[in-house]
């Protein structure tokens, strides 16, 4: 009982780690016109206060999961947490533009270095079937209700205090954090014959992560086709390096590639809704900071219920493959509803059923994608699989609120060419993105449940020293 305390602690302290580090993502959504007005940014130059983070986290994952396997988890973990915590005073304390958008560039470090490791621990310290599901729910909720809890906290923090307080809030919680993982976490068991770092490919594929968004954002082809020759590039190099940064045989197992696909869509679709729904508030409703962030208070709480009480639940039962597609389904149909929602819409009957049901699907969803991911791979790799699979996430959130937004906004700009008023284009615009996130996470869906092939649920038996690869995860 004892281990098994000690184990779920670091579960809370690992995950209270990562949430701190998606909180950073969805925190700022809020308080942007607030950091506008006081730092003078361009309405243009404003989208890096978002991007900059999301291109440092997404670019680095993969290179900050490979370091993991070799350093250390926890050692990378602890130094990840250091480099958000300070990132975050500089943040909080900018006193121009451009320092604010530096600051959050190393924050994206930082959280690349928490998140990439956070998932291997959590692999590491639960072997058993039934309890890395329940393990896997609970972070799975910190992963996909942390948009929805940054929402809310920017708004609070924003309407309340000041902008400068939705980064200074990470110093007590990192400290926090910092302090109980050298108590709880299990000491590092490194190989002793270190392999090398990869730095070429780290470069590369950061490099072309980092120009396909900044290519979308700034509707320049060019870079786009920049971005995919780097990255072809960063293909042929890992097939000819000796210790690559990604195996590409890691590519050859069915059930990571179909996770990464499905993440890609799943996290457009929601990266997309948090931040549109945060700007239909503000923007078409007239919401202050504080009642978008009140707003987001029903997602929270179903989602929180759905991911801790029902996810691992259905898994245990059903499988990975039926909550998924169930889940992916109804956060499809939010975003649909989303769609319809009026200029002069009301939250009780074009708002609360949306939320309500992204709630429901995200709970539910994302335990299963983890587990399907991480299924597959040897315990050695666990921190290189955390990295594809965070990086799937990331770069598909970045990438999806890329795409939709420039959709939004070419659609604004056509209604408002074609003689409606200001608000009618703005609305219009958002609700085609919706309807296109809709349809994100529609074919997430349908993917996942067409083409995973889960494990099968195997109880572990203790006096079988096999038994810990042998049955890695749930199935379906």
């Amino acid at each position: 009982m004892t281990d098994l305390k000690s184990r779920w602690l670091a579960l809370y302290v690992l995950c209270l780690g990562d949430l701190m580090i998606v909180l950073d993502s969805s925190i700022v959504n809020v308080a942007l016109p607030s950091i506008q007005s006081d730092l003078g940014f361009s309405q243009s130059a404003l989208a890096w206060v978002v991007n900059a983070y999301l291109l440092t986290f997404g670019g680095f994952l993969l290179l900050s999961g490979r370091l993991g396997d070799l350093l250390g988890s926890r050692r990378v973990f602890l130094g990840g947490v250091v480099a958000f915590v300070a990132a975050s005073v500089a943040c909080g304390l900018a006193p121009t533009a451009g320092l604010l958008v530096l600051g959050r560039a190393v924050q994206g470090l930082g959280g690349a270095a928490v998140s990439a490791v956070a998932l291997s621990l959590i692999v590491g310290l639960f072997t058993d079937p039934a309890e890395r599901a329940k393990a896997m729910g609970f972070f799975g909720f910190v992963m996909s209700g942390g948009g929805a809890v940054g929402v809310l906290l920017g708004g609070v923090l924003t309407g309340l205090l000041s902008w400068h307080w939705i980064f200074l809030v990470n110093v007590p919680i990192g400290v926090a954090v910092f302090v109980a993982a050298r108590r709880v976490l299990p000491t590092d068991e490194v190989p002793a014959q270190r392999g090398r770092v990869d730095v070429l490919g780290a470069v590369l594929v950061t490099a072309a992560l980092m120009l396909s968004v900044y290519g979308i954002v700034e509707g320049a082809p060019w870079l786009i086709a920049g971005s995919l020759a780097l990255l072809a590039a960063f293909v042929l190099w890992e097939s000819r390096v000796a210790e690559p940064l990604v195996p590409l045989r890691l590519f050859r197992l069915r059930n990571v590639v179909v996770s990464q696909v499905v993440g890609v869509l799943w996290a457009a679709a929601m990266f997309a809704w948090f931040f549109l729904a945060a700007l239909y508030l503000q923007q078409v409703l007239g919401y202050d900071a504080l009642e978008v962030g009140l707003a987001f208070v029903p997602t929270s709480v179903v989602m929180a219920y759905c991911s801790l009480r029902v996810s691992d639940r259905l898994v245990l039962r059903l499988g990975i493959r039926p909550p998924l597609v169930v889940g992916l389904g109804l956060a499809s149909l939010s975003l649909a509803l989303f769609s319809r929602a009026p200029v002069g819409g009301h939250f009780l009957t074009d708002v609360l059923p949306s939320m309500l049901l992204l709630g429901v699907g995200a709970g539910i969803a994302f335990n299963p994608v983890l587990l399907a991911a991480m299924g597959d791979v040897e315990p050695h790799e666990s921190g290189l699989a955390s990295g594809v699979v965070n990086t799937s996430f990331m770069m598909g959130g970045a990438l999806g609120l890329a795409v939709l937004v420039s959709v939004s906004t070419s659609r604004t700009s056509s209604l408002a060419a074609s003689g409606a008023s200001s608000l009618e284009a703005l609305n219009g615009g958002f609700q085609l993105a919706f309807a296109a996130g809709a349809c994100f996470a529609a074919v997430a869906a349908v993917i996942g449940g067409a083409l995973l092939r889960p494990r099968p649920m195997a109880p572990v038996d203790p006096a079988d020293p096999a038994a810990e690869v042998a049955a890695p995860s749930a199935g379906g």
